[in-house]
């Protein structure tokens, strides 16, 4: 079984948490960067699809 963390289900974590996508902790550019990126946008994405739809 693999114990490294997962950068995508970290993201998501993230988003979850409410942590910015800025907080990132990959290196730009890496592939982890973009895994943490998707998973944060995955979760965050419809989540501030429905908050802007309330103002």
């Amino acid at each position: 079984m693999n114990s490294d963390p997962d950068p995508f289900e970290q993201g998501q974590l993230a988003a979850r948490q409410n942590i910015p996508a800025e907080a990132n902790p990959y290196q730009n550019g890496s592939e982890e960067h973009a895994l943490w990126a998707a998973g944060h946008e995955k979760v965050a994405g419809p989540r501030e699809a429905n908050e802007s739809e309330g103002s």
